[in-house]
């Protein structure tokens, strides 16, 4: 996701694709930086909505396995659950990009979105909970550690400790 003039991108391109497996030029300056920002709010609500959904399916006391496999034939697929369900599930967060980082892009995110007058009220409510990650000591996990705060907060949950990722 790159922004800037088409004669550099061009000049730039062959350097870059030694390095990089994939580049697209999106605009003039500053269009690669905000389609990271659209990308980053995309990719936090669907890792929380994911979260939520797992959680759910496992508090029911269905073979969680066998439902992300077939929401992975489904409407709800996504390269979330192809790619992270399995570890989410394991509470396994000592990877990736942590809660740290994605906590600094949400808030260049929110920063930019108020800026443009926009409201982004899913992404400032995950920007909050990747705070309650934080707090648990999650600051260095994976930040699709979100699962560890839907397991700890909500109602019935184990109290801190018990539960993975810790």
């Amino acid at each position: 996701m790159v922004g800037g003039d088409e004669g550099a991108f061009a000049r730039a391109e062959p350097v870059v694709g030694s390095y990089a497996a994939r580049m697209r030029l999106m605009g003039g300056p500053g269009a690669g930086q905000l389609t990271k920002m659209t990308n980053q709010i995309c990719v936090v609500g669907l890792c929380q909505a994911l979260a939520e959904g797992l959680d759910f399916a496992s508090r029911a006391g269905l073979d969680v396995q066998n439902v992300v496999e077939a929401m992975l034939q489904g409407s709800s697929t996504s390269w979330q659950m192809e790619n992270r369900a399995e570890t989410m599930l394991a509470g396994d967060y000592d990877f990736g990009f942590s809660t740290t980082l994605m906590r600094k892009d949400i808030g260049l995110v929110l920063d930019e979105a108020s800026s443009m007058n926009v409201s982004l009220p899913v992404t400032a409510l995950v920007g909050q909970f990747l705070a309650d990650v934080d707090s648990l000591g999650g600051a260095g996990w994976d930040w699709c550690s979100l699962m560890e705060r839907q397991r700890r907060f909500a109602p019935g949950s184990p109290p801190a400790g018990e539960s993975a990722g810790s």
